[in-house]
């Protein structure tokens, strides 16, 4: 840490100024000082520094220390991340508290303890390199945000359904409120709620997804709450869970609908007490996240079935948004088309314009099972194959690779037919997973398990 920080020292005493300067010196790059902090603001103007040592009492026979924490407060006007180690003659524990309530990091009394002032003085540079490695990372975060935002944009469509979900969404996206958002697969449901932290004042703050559908249900826990070093045995260290991740902003559960019976009540204590303890861990940590859920599934029939807890459900739904089938908002098509188009023909730099009314006719035509992720997909894919400079109804490839009730193939081997089969689930639902998932008879996680063990 030493010969780093720059250090500016503001006190009356020029004896005392010099002692410091003398001692200190090797252990900052800089030092500065100034005996009256009248000439303080001026001098912050051309330099940054990172650590103050600032004086409580500058005129003779004054020790309120008033004086002290009215050039603290400029000090913290000027630099949010200031780093203020408040001197003074005088031991004085009420004046202390009230300092570091107005920012100071620490407090010494004005006596030539040289370790005392010392290890003050380094521990305060410390904070502030740490202060400023925060702020970066929360720049970067804000970068990061803006980044995946910019590429998560949403239609919000002109048809009736479309509109009566942004009414709804409008008005409680700047809430406090748990969303529950409830619509077939493919419906959007993750780029709604990218809109509602948009919306949201936690805007600012970070965006986490967890897709429960994805999770095998021993990886429930420690994903969510995460865990200790030792937990288990491939707990090398210690590791954040999404709620803690999430702090400060938004949590997006995906596919709540997975989340075992046993662990259910884990979750809902989580989300009402705002505090997790992690896999391992012997204490509590304070979490601060807005949540946002998504199901496909009917939760009352799920509680009633006993394999939902309703007092989750209720905690999940303060309120509810139903996002419409495509194939009921087929008004909206030709924006969603023309939205598409143009994304693909900018990725993979194609010379497509537009869509022939051919193309359009089509597209509203069809009924899609596999609603906006297959209508992406197939745009997708209709821009890839195109060498025109516009799309006609023959570019549009609806239901290719659907699956087929018959064997295509003379072989009895079970792998080899599962392959098969899984490889036509995934091409008909266009690549919704859940959807495949869902044909097969199987759930996600072992659909991506079995993807995984014939590298498809």
């Amino acid at each position: 840490m030493s010969g780093k920080g720059k250090l500016l020292i503001i006190d009356d005493n020029e004896e005392l100024l010099f002692a410091f300067k003398l001692y200190l010196n090797r252990h900052f790059s800089k030092i500065d000082t100034i005996r009256n902090p009248n000439q303080m603001l001026s001098k912050l103007e051309g330099e940054v520094y990172d650590v103050y040592m600032l004086d409580m009492n500058f005129k003779a026979g004054v020790n309120s220390g008033n004086e002290g924490l009215y050039w603290l407060k400029r000090i913290m006007e000027f630099d949010s991340n200031a780093c203020v180690v408040l001197i003074t003659a005088y031991g004085d524990v009420e004046l202390a508290v009230k300092a570091m309530k107005e920012g100071a990091v620490d407090f010494v009394q004005k006596s030539w303890d040289e370790n005392k002032i010392l290890s003050t003085l380094l521990a305060a540079y410390k904070l502030r390199i740490s202060k400023l490695e925060i702020r970066g990372l929360k720049e970067k975060q804000k970068q990061i945000n803006h980044h995946i935002n910019k590429n998560s944009q949403f239609v919000r469509g002109k048809s009736d359904a479309m509109k009566e979900v942004f009414r709804t969404l409008d008005k409680v996206a700047k809430t406090e409120a748990n969303i529950l958002l409830v619509g077939e697969n493919g419906t959007g449901k993750e780029l709604i709620a990218r809109e509602i932290h948009l919306l949201s004042d936690r805007s600012d703050q970070v965006f986490v997804h967890l897709d429960l559908g994805a999770l095998s249900e021993s990886l429930f826990e420690s994903e969510l709450f995460g865990y200790k070093k030792g937990a288990f045995t491939d707990a090398k260290e210690d590791r954040m869970g999404r709620f803690e991740l999430a702090s400060g902003g938004t949590l997006f559960l995906d596919e709540i609908g997975n989340v075992p019976m046993h662990l259910q009540t884990k979750l809902l204590t989580a989300i009402q007490n705002k505090q997790i303890v992690p896999l391992g861990g012997n204490s509590s940590v304070d979490v601060d996240v807005r949540i946002v859920a998504a199901t496909n599934s009917d939760l009352f029939e799920m509680v009633a079935k006993g394999t939902f807890r309703e007092d989750l459900l209720y905690r999940l739904n303060t309120i509810a948004i139903t996002l419409p089938p495509l194939r009921e908002r087929i008004e909206d098509i030709p924006e969603l088309a023309d939205f598409f188009l143009q994304k693909y023909a900018d990725l993979y730099k194609k010379k497509i314009v537009h869509f022939e009314k051919s193309a359009i006719k089509k597209l509203t035509q069809y009924t899609w099972p596999g609603n906006i992720r297959e209508f992406q997909h197939i745009i997708e894919k209709s821009v890839i194959l195109s060498n025109t400079e516009k799309l006609t109804a023959s570019d549009i490839l609806l239901g290719e690779g659907a699956m087929s009730t018959k064997r295509k193939t003379d072989s009895f081997n079970l792998t080899e037919n599962e392959k098969l089969l899984i490889e036509q689930a995934i091409k008909h639902t266009g690549g919704n997973m859940s959807l495949a998932a869902k044909e097969l008879g199987i759930n996600r996680s072992t659909l991506y398990d079995k993807i995984k063990k014939y590298d498809l």
